[in-house]
């Protein structure tokens, strides 16, 4: 007699069970320091290169906000002040959206051999992949860069989309960060779960479908880590548990939907 089918979880306890699955991967911090520690390189290494970028663009940010108003030159003192404080900020707000929108794409790219091991590491520990596909180097090199463009291009986009909404009064400070913290969680999501899809020959649009059986869970976790980015330096050490934690949400993913290669 088959059995009755257990209702399914609501949003809330399915998005932070997506939470949760970054604190699963934080976890492997303690069981293999090692193989984290050497994922937390290439983290440390984008992280200063951005850093000296933001520096350096902090060092000269009135000279680039005249630059940017020619307009105001003939303003009275306080308009033209106010409007080029509002150029900088601007500015520097559109650096730091685009720090953490292209962190992840980046770092993957730089680091592909380390977290490609993490990823296989957590597969391992949670009974490995029934004949996981063999990509070629090269041919998986190429592919990881095409899909790194589209989605940094992707992420740019909505990184300007954003900005600029951002100066609509109230909408700017109320929805833009919801939306910007939704959008860059989906787009997390897509970037970590990268190696245990690739794994299991999937890609493109039959990546997106299996995130989407379970948008929620998918959010909880793409969304902490979008957040967590915004923490100096704690991008450091969450983009190995992070990518670790992406395993653990393709697996998922997976299991709750058979997904074919051809999507």
């Amino acid at each position: 007699m088959p059995q009755p089918s257990q209702p399914r979880p609501g949003f809330l306890s399915r998005y932070f069970g997506g939470v949760r699955l970054l604190g699963s991967g934080l976890r492997m911090w303690l069981t293999d320091p090692r193989i984290m520690l050497m994922g937390a390189i290439p983290a440390l290494i984008v992280t200063a290169v951005y850093l000296a970028g933001i520096v350096a663009l902090a060092s000269n940010i009135d000279g680039l906000a005249v630059w940017a108003t020619p307009f105001a030159d003939d303003w009275d003192e306080t308009g033209r002040t106010v409007v080029r404080a509002v150029a900088s900020l601007a500015m520097l707000a559109a650096a730091l959206l685009v720090f953490v929108y292209t962190f992840a794409a980046i770092t993957l790219a730089i680091g592909s051999p380390f977290y490609e091991k993490i990823s296989r590491k957590v597969e391992e520990r949670l009974g490995g992949i029934d004949s996981p596909v063999e990509v070629p180097f090269w041919r998986g090199a190429g592919r990881g860069l095409v899909d790194a463009v589209r989605i940094l291009a992707t992420t740019l986009t909505v990184a300007v989309v954003l900005l600029v909404l951002g100066f609509i009064p109230v909408i700017g400070q109320t929805v833009v960060p919801v939306l910007g913290a939704t959008a860059g969680g989906w787009l997390l999501a897509l970037e970590l779960t990268g190696f245990s899809f690739e794994a299991r020959g999937l890609d493109g649009t039959a990546k997106r479908r299996a995130l989407g059986v379970d948008r929620a869970r998918t959010l909880g976790f793409g969304m902490a880590t979008y957040l967590v980015f915004f923490i100096p330096f704690a991008a450091v050490i969450i983009m190995p548990a992070a990518v670790a934690g992406g395993t653990m949400l393709a697996r998922s993913a997976t299991a709750a939907r058979e997904v074919s290669p051809a999507g």
